[in-house]
């Protein structure tokens, strides 16, 4: 009996222990504001499942649930704001404390914080999280008392539950006063695993948010990590948006030539018929470095960008305006060190993805006026 108290008081001692670890305590001399109170952008709605999640509510049980649990990913998603705090703290708790042994954890789980300088945004620290659930940290010190525009990305392959901002007491914090990213006419971007973020060292470095900053252009983030499938609800949440700017979409890497073949043209007719002018980019195959000496991988991949290009142009035949086609051979740079593990993006990776991309959505963008 006493060595099971002894083991039971053991267990309660460990049990408060792990929860003062994931619940650490406010920082003094510091006000935290919940982000709820604050506009939140990189969603096709507010009606999301979570509020810094990506799909409605509606589309549980109708979704694979593999989307559907991608889905409450918050890739893309970031907090807008402006104070005149010298110092900024982030505080959340995330969905599922996620871990990728390719991934670094400030991108897979973490935030990062961009303030505006008058002329464009700039990369100003990151929320490196916690081993358990909850992390607050400092993103940013000693800067001046002026009021700064502020965003902050969240996390790509984890979701977040509760947000945060904490600013030292007696400042001031308070919704945005300036639109940017350009909330008019969002581009939004559907793919896979590299379009969710996989595997950059942290969110602010997510091609559709490099894409964002340069063309000061609000990008939406559907990447579905191995599961862009072409799936008809998909298209039908995308072409949901009010008024989108431009449809991309990148889902090759996930898609069979047969899937491919079979779907896409009724992924991209939901899209067309709800939008009939909008811009359509598809983006081929991403190339993978290893097909110089894997012949396997370099035969599917061929396969799969013809009939990529074939179903292109049939749609072109078809009397379809407004539709790009954006080759993928020159997507990678000559250094080969684009990749993490061959397939997704280091930062210099998504640097490249986003120079290859930025200019044919910029010009896309100039004919969905």
């Amino acid at each position: 009996m006493k060595k099971f108290a002894f083991l039971l008081a053991t267990l309660l001692i460990a049990a408060v222990s792990l929860h003062a670890q994931e619940e650490p305590s406010r920082a003094e001399g510091f006000r935290y504001v919940n982000a709820e109170t604050l506009p939140v952008f990189g969603k096709i709605a507010d009606n999301t499942a979570m509020r810094y999640s990506r799909l409605p509510a509606s589309l549980e049980g109708v979704t694979r649930d593999p989307v559907w649990r991608l889905g409450l990913n918050s890739a893309g998603v970031y907090v807008r704001f402006r104070t005149d705090s010298p110092a900024i703290r982030l505080r959340w708790k995330s969905l599922n404390s996620h871990y990728m042994n390719h991934m670094s954890p400030t991108g897979d789980r973490g935030l990062d914080l961009y303030i505006h300088d008058g002329k464009e945004w700039r990369y100003a620290g990151s929320g490196r999280p916690a081993k358990n659930a909850v992390t607050d940290v400092a993103a940013v010190r000693n800067m001046t008392r002026d009021m700064k525009e502020c965003m902050v990305h969240l996390s790509l392959y984890d979701g977040v539950e509760d947000l945060e901002i904490g600013v030292e007491e007696g400042s001031r914090i308070e919704g945005p006063a300036m639109d940017s990213p350009s909330t008019r006419k969002p581009v939004v971007m559907y793919g896979t695993s590299i379009l969710q973020g996989g595997c950059v060292t942290r969110p602010g470095m997510a091609f559709t948010h490099i894409i964002a900053r340069r063309l000061d252009r609000e990008v939406i983030n559907l990447g579905f990590s191995g599961n862009a499938h072409l799936d008809p609800e998909i298209a039908r949440w995308m072409a949901s948006c009010e008024d989108p700017g431009v449809f991309v979409l990148d889902n090759a890497p996930n898609c069979t030539a047969e899937r491919i073949e079979e779907r896409t043209e009724a992924f991209f007719r939901i899209l067309r018929d709800a939008h009939p002018n909008v811009p359509v980019i598809f983006v081929e195959q991403t190339p993978y470095p290893f097909q110089a000496f894997d012949m396997k991988t370099r035969e599917d991949l061929a396969k799969k960008v013809a009939v990529q290009r074939a179903v292109y142009e049939r749609i072109v035949r078809s009397g379809e305006k407004n539709v790009y086609y954006v080759k993928a051979d020159k997507m990678l740079g000559p250094e080969g060190d684009d990749t993490v593990d061959g397939t997704h993006l280091t930062d210099l990776g998504a640097v490249h993805y986003a120079d290859l991309l930025t200019p044919v959505i910029k010009k896309a963008l100039k004919k969905n006026k």
